[in-house]
């Protein structure tokens, strides 16, 4: 119903674009009905994108589409910025293999397992640390689920609340910087990717910090037996496993925040300590590497493909001036510029039920930033609002990535309802933060302009 309601609401808004620019209201409705027939069909985003670019092309402008296709992929295939993403998607593949996510898990489990809550909190805790150097929630949800999920084997733990925890830990790969989204996000709206991450430190902590008091909150609920406790010389020798992920960290994050290096400078020196660290836990060999970079080609080739089409697309769009129009119409509503913000974040909440995040980012920013910017807000606030709103998609029902990737990581199975349960409280919480921003967006703010 919702996807429904979305595309309706899209189709008005295209044909008020079509009448602001004089073209065929009919042939605009027939684009929406096959963008709606086509993703409905399950067909790849990168080739719904492509077909609808091909064919808005053909029905409105008199430029042939090869005389403007090749320098439109040339634009984000040869960006400096784009090519910190393959790096990033490296690096964490190659952690992933070398076992130092595992040794991360199992330290903070010594710190952490008696809290209320136990073994959940260790799974924020974790999921939190391997974000800030894998940069994709994906490959965060996925390498601490394989890591997490045997540990609550046998346990009393309930496992919709295991599940939910490690999706919305999982969740925060985008957000904590090194963030991929940011990155795309910078680059379509030639926004600063080392302010914007910088602005997502204090959010990234909220969010976390809900995460938290969610898990306590259930602990006190349901309490649990506590294991015994640790010796701190124990503990202590413990922390000797979280120094890889902390010097990548330092490494990654620091070279960006200290001018040391961009984001793509930074992203190649991770995967060079990222590979070193395999070298010292006597895991690194061509065959690893050859893997690794396997994994990372395949992904990028995944994500390329979605950044061409999208990129025709809006070229085609902007060129009949579809956007303006749209701007133009929601800039003269008479209603205040909050109002108009909180649409935009509903649309959002409403895309990510049935939308991939990534695929959601890249097709509707090109539309939605110059209306933002003209209602007067800053494009860094901005840009970690739309990332938050892409994590909240990756655990909305039904269609959220990271559930998904749970799921077919359970030893023994089970119903996917689970999952959607699980991640509930966590999704709220999420919205919560959100609406923090949404009221003071210093807290996004403040630390771009000290550091600036």
């Amino acid at each position: 119903m919702i996807a429904v309601a979305f595309l309706l609401v899209m189709m008005g808004v295209v044909i008020f674009a079509a009448g602001a620019q004089a073209l065929p209201v009919a042939e605009i409705l027939a684009l929406v009905a096959i963008f709606a027939v086509f993703f409905g069909a399950g067909v790849h985003v990168a080739a719904v994108l492509g077909i609808l670019a091909l064919l808005t092309g053909f029905m409105f402008s008199d430029r042939p589409f090869w005389a403007f296709a090749g320098q439109t992929f040339w634009g984000p295939s040869s960006n400096f910025v784009l090519i910190a993403v393959p790096l990033f998607l490296l690096m964490g593949e190659i952690l992933l293999r070398a076992g130092l996510s595992e040794r991360l898990y199992k330290a903070l489990n010594v710190w952490l397992n008696r809290m209320p809550g136990g073994l959940l909190h260790t799974n924020i805790a974790s999921c939190a640390l391997f974000s800030a150097i894998s940069g994709s929630s994906v490959a965060t949800a996925a390498t601490m689920g394989s890591v997490a999920l045997p540990y609550f084997e046998g346990t009393k733990y309930n496992q919709r609340m295991v599940l939910g925890s490690l999706a919305a830990g999982g969740a925060m790969g985008n957000l904590i910087p090194p963030g991929i989204t940011f990155i795309v996000y910078g680059l379509i709206t030639e926004t600063s990717v080392g302010a914007l991450y910088i602005a997502a430190i204090i959010p990234s902590v909220i969010v976390t910090a809900f995460f938290i008091a969610i898990i306590v909150a259930h602990g006190l609920r349901h309490p649990m037996e506590k294991p015994p406790p640790v010796p701190l010389m124990t503990k202590i020798r413990a922390l000797w496993d979280l120094v890889p992920t902390l010097v990548l960290i330092v490494l990654v994050l620091g070279s960006i925040y200290v001018g040391f290096a961009t984001p793509t400078e930074a992203a190649a020196l991770g995967v060079v300590g990222s590979a070193l660290f395999a070298v010292i836990e006597r895991r690194f060999s061509l065959a690893m590497l050859h893997a690794s970079a396997l994994t990372t080609a395949r992904n990028t080739a995944l994500l390329g493909l979605i950044i061409m089409g999208a990129y025709l697309l809006n070229y085609v769009l902007t060129l009949i001036n579809v956007p303006q129009a749209v701007a133009e119409m929601i800039a003269h509503l008479p209603i205040p510029p909050w109002a108009i913000m909180l649409a935009i974040i509903g649309m959002y909440f409403a895309l990510g039920t049935f939308m991939e995040g990534f695929s959601m980012i890249i097709t509707t920013v090109p539309v939605v930033f110059p209306i933002v910017v003209g209602l007067g807000y800053d494009p860094i606030w901005f840009g970690v609002i739309v990332t938050m709103l892409v994590e909240i998609a990756q655990i909305s029902p039904p269609d959220g990535t990271v559930m998904y990737v749970l799921q077919g990581m359970r030893p023994k199975g089970g119903p996917i309802t689970d999952v959607f349960a699980g991640v509930m409280p966590f999704l709220f919480a999420y919205l919560l933060a959100v609406g923090v921003l949404l009221l003071w967006p210093e807290t996004a703010l403040w630390l771009p302009a000290l550091m600036r």
